[in-house]
C-alpha cells in the first residue's frame, strides 16, 4: 500500500504528537487519588465528549451522521481501542510495571505481523531492526524492577497489546472510514464497561473534574485523534514503532512536574528509543522517492 513522501512525513508528525499526548497518563494519574475505574469512567467521557465537540466544530451535522452510521471498520476500532484502554490500568496494578513495558515494546512486532497476515503488507527491515533496538531500549529503562508478575496482570498486558496492535492494523486497513468518530465511540464504550467497577465515581470534588476534563482532553482525545490520523498514513509496524516515543517521553513529565530525576538507565534507554525512531524516519526518506 504505497504513500506518498509528504504523506509518510504528515503521518510521522501526527503519531509523534500521539505518542507526546499519550505520555501525560502518569502526570496525570498522579494527580487523582482514586481507583483505576473511577478514572477510566470520568476520562474515557471527557475524553469522547471532546472529541465530540471537535468533529461538531470542523464537520457540523456530519460528525453525527458518521457516528450514527459508523460502519465496520469503525466499529472494530473502536471495541479494539476499547479493550486496550480498560485493560491497561489493571494490569499495571496487578503485575509489575517491567512486565508491562516490556509487552508493550513488542507492540511493532506483533502490529508488522498482523498486517502481513491480514493483507501481506511486509515491513521494511529497517523498521524491524529499529523495533529490536527500541525494544533494547525500554527493557533498560524499566530493568531496575525485578517484581514477579501476577498472571492475571501479565495476561491483560498481553490482550492490550494484541488489541492496540490490531487497532493499528484496522486503522490502515479500513483508511476510508471516519476514524476520529471511532475513536469519540471508544472513549464511550471504555465509560460504559468501567462504570458498573467505579466506586468513586460520585466523590469527586471540582478540582477533581478539571484535571479529569484536561486527563480527557491531553491524553485521551488528541492522543486517539492524532493517532487514528496519523496512523492511516504509515506501515503498521512503522507507526508502532514512532509511537514508542511514548515510553521515554514518560519520566520527563515526571521530572517536570514532581522534581523526580530519572535515572541513568531511563536516559540512556530513552536515547535508543529515540535513536531508533530517528533513524528509522531518516531511512524510510532516502528509501522513498518524491511522488
Amino acid at each position: 500500500m504505497p504513500e506518498t513522501r509528504s504523506e509518510r512525513r504528515v503521518g510521522i508528525a501526527l503519531v509523534v504528537a500521539a505518542a507526546v499526548a499519550w505520555s501525560t497518563a502518569p502526570f496525570f494519574t498522579r494527580l487523582l487519588p482514586f481507583d483505576p475505574w473511577t478514572i477510566l469512567f470520568w476520562r474515557g467521557l471527557f475524553g469522547g465528549g471532546l472529541i465530540m465537540v471537535f468533529l461538531a466544530v470542523t464537520q457540523g451535522a456530519r460528525a453525527l451522521r458518521d457516528l450514527a452510521t459508523m460502519g465496520k471498520g469503525g466499529w472494530l476500532v473502536a471495541v479494539l481501542s476499547t479493550i486496550g484502554m480498560v485493560t491497561f490500568i489493571p494490569a499495571l496494578q496487578m503485575t509489575d510495571v517491567t512486565n508491562v513495558a516490556v509487552l508493550i515494546a513488542t507492540q511493532p512486532f506483533v502490529a508488522a505481523a498482523l498486517a502481513y497476515l491480514w493483507f501481506r503488507e511486509a515491513a521494511r527491515w529497517q523498521t524491524l531492526l529499529g523495533s529490536v533496538v527500541a525494544l533494547c531500549g525500554i527493557a533498560l529503562i524499566v530493568s531496575n524492577a525485578h517484581a514477579a508478575g501476577d498472571i492475571r496482570g501479565m495476561g491483560l498486558a498481553c490482550v492490550m497489546v494484541l488489541a492496540i496492535s490490531a487497532m493499528t492494523v484496522a486503522m490502515r486497513r479500513y483508511r476510508q472510514t471516519s476514524m476520529v468518530a471511532a475513536a469519540a465511540l471508544s472513549n464511550f464504550l471504555g465509560s460504559f464497561v468501567s462504570l458498573p467497577f467505579a466506586h468513586d465515581v460520585a466523590q469527586l470534588g471540582g478540582h477533581d473534574l478539571f484535571i479529569l476534563a484536561m486527563f480527557g482532553f491531553c491524553q485521551v482525545a488528541l492522543g486517539l485523534t492524532f493517532y487514528a490520523l496519523g496512523s492511516r498514513l504509515l506501515p503498521s509496524g512503522e507507526a508502532s514503532l514512532v509511537a514508542t516515543l511514548e515510553t521515554p517521553l514518560m519520566p520527563f513529565w515526571i521530572w517536570l512536574a514532581f522534581s523526580e530525576v530519572p535515572s541513568l538507565r531511563a536516559l540512556a534507554g530513552g536515547a535508543l528509543v529515540m535513536g531508533a525512531v530517528i533513524a528509522d524516519i531518516v531511512s524510510g526518506n532516502r528509501a522513498r522517492p518524491q511522488s
